[in-house]
């Protein structure tokens, strides 16, 4: 986890992480622990698939446990409330006209820890939102995706 580059949070976002994180360190810890302790009391640990499982479930916690922890250490925290209205930033929310499209689509330019598209949260580093950074009301973006070349034209920014 080299990676030193900052990690983009809503204030909700960084709540949601640190209350994992607690779960993890105590609830999740005292489970896969008790599961260990009750395999070890069925015998011989060298054929043990119940004592191999949750080694290796604790193995997941424990790897979940650094990354929430690395993500905190550089988290940056957007503040959507007073995000820009003049150009796309992440946190801003953005309503484009999609070129061939009678519908406009709104999405809220997210980190990438927060990035769910399908709730319409895209991440900065998206091709989508990458190419939405920067730009300004009306101004007319080309993105390139996995599926092929959009044309947008962004109506709003909150």
């Amino acid at each position: 986890m080299s990676d030193n580059k900052p990690a983009y949070l809503t204030r909700e976002g960084r709540a949601r992480l640190e209350a994992e994180l607690e779960e993890l360190t105590t609830t999740g810890r005292v489970d896969v622990a008790d599961r260990i302790n009750a395999a070890k009391e069925l015998g011989d640990i060298s054929e043990s698939g119940e004592y191999e499982d949750a080694k290796r479930q604790q193995s997941l916690l424990e790897g979940r446990i650094r990354e929430i922890k690395h993500i905190l250490s550089r988290a940056q925290i957007i503040d959507e409330d007073t995000a820009s209205v003049s150009e796309v930033r992440v946190g801003s929310r953005v309503t484009v006209r999609i070129q061939g499209e009678s519908e406009d689509e709104t999405w809220t330019i997210v980190g990438s820890t927060e990035a769910r598209p399908h709730e319409g949260r895209i991440s900065n580093e998206s091709p989508l939102g990458a190419a939405l950074l920067g730009k300004r009301l009306r101004q007319k973006v080309t993105v390139r995706t996995p599926s092929g070349e959009m044309q947008l034209t962004i109506v709003k920014i909150q």
